[in-house]
């Protein structure tokens, strides 16, 4: 995956705030009417260009997250595509995901989308019981995701995702077992669970800190892991990523180039890109990235030359939580004794020349990466 390249797409609007989010992202009362949509789709037309000129290379995956992408339309996101065609251009076989929050979407958006060219879909589901939603002040009403997803498969897609979050105050485990039964009897290929962060300077963190709500228990996250992780796998779905399981050929490719060390190009406000041995980062705020694209300036704040070093530290953080793992021979001499004994602790496991954590290391597994690392450092 080494030469494999991804476009990654930033939508930075949303209809609200939810409560637990940090990421780039702004409602209309934030933006005013001079940063449309129409302002933002001008100015990315703008960067794919410029960036297509530098990189030169057709983009394998693409991956248009937010934010809300569904907030474009089908016809707003299939323009974006037809501009990736345009400059970057599609490799043979390209996967092409966008994010949808379920409440934006109907048949005739999925129906858009494949006749665009999208093959990939993205919900935002969360959780099925009401009263979690409200904690985590997500819009959408708990049986909207499942029914965008039976919609979604019935236009033909064939790879349709539902992201989870576990581990919210006042989450039960019945909440979680009810949020899995209806995830199971949609039929779709993929699901990610990501446990609860209380992100500072968002409103839950805020609540947290006045003591409104309490902190999510390690405990119980543990717990509902194994909870989730047991019924997906169980229903065949296997897991490729410590958060992230899928039926057989199901996997994100896109994602799968982060976590393999691959090249990805990120358009949009606040997109971050990697290129070989640079890291470097758009600004943040859609209206200072359209004045700059309008002056035909790409709109990068910022950039990191990566070590030797640093590469290595990321492809070991990255790869062991891929259930593929890492070529042993990757690990220095100085970690053999704490992967000896993460592997006696029934942790870690060696075959065919490649290092990975077990099933039952899974919980720890950033715990487990730390260690090696920390052990690199001191030899």
């Amino acid at each position: 995956m080494q030469d494999s390249f991804g476009l990654y797409i930033h939508v930075p609007f949303c209809a609200t705030r939810c409560g637990y989010c940090d990421f780039n992202t702004y409602t209309p009362g934030e933006l005013g009417a001079p940063n449309s949509q129409a302002s933002y789709l001008d100015a990315l037309d703008q960067e794919l260009e410029l960036a297509a000129a530098k990189v030169q290379r057709p983009a394998e995956t693409v991956f248009i997250g937010g934010g809300t992408p569904s907030l474009l339309g089908a016809d707003g996101l299939a323009r974006v595509l037809d501009r990736v065609r345009a400059t970057f251009g599609l490799a043979k076989g390209a996967e092409v995901t966008t994010e949808s929050n379920p409440e934006s979407t109907d048949p005739a958006f999925f129906a858009g989308l494949r006749e665009a060219g999208f093959t990939r879909v993205s919900l935002g589901m969360q959780s099925a019981s009401s009263a979690v939603l409200a904690v985590l002040e997500r819009a959408h009403t708990p049986g909207r995701a499942f029914d965008a997803a039976a919609e979604a498969l019935a236009a033909g897609f064939e790879h349709v995702n539902l992201d989870m979050i576990y581990g919210t105050p006042g989450e039960t485990d019945d909440d979680v077992r009810a949020t899995l039964d209806r995830v199971l009897a949609t039929g779709v290929d993929h699901v990610s669970a990501y446990s609860l962060i209380v992100e500072d300077g968002t409103r839950m963190a805020r609540k947290v800190t006045k003591g409104q709500l309490p902190a999510p228990d390690e405990g119980v996250l543990a717990r509902r892991y194994q909870l989730i992780a047991g019924a997906l796998e169980e229903a065949g779905y296997g897991w490729y990523e410590v958060s992230n399981w899928a039926k057989p050929g199901g996997a994100c490719r896109h994602n799968l180039i982060y976590w393999r060390d691959g090249d990805w190009w990120g358009a949009g406000p606040g997109a971050h890109s990697h290129l070989g041995n640079t890291r470097f980062f758009n600004v943040k705020h859609p209206a200072r990235y359209s004045r700059l694209l309008a002056d035909a300036a790409l709109p990068i704040a910022g950039e990191e030359t990566l070590t030797d070093t640093d590469r290595h530290t990321e492809a070991i953080m990255l790869g062991l939580r891929l259930s593929e793992g890492i070529p042993r021979d990757w690990v220095s001499e100085a970690a053999d004794e704490v992967v000896g004994r993460h592997r006696q602790r029934g942790l870690l496991e060696e075959a065919d020349g490649r290092l990975k954590v077990a099933d039952s290391g899974r919980l720890l597994a950033d715990g487990i990466i730390t260690d090696i690392l920390v052990a690199e450092d001191r030899g």
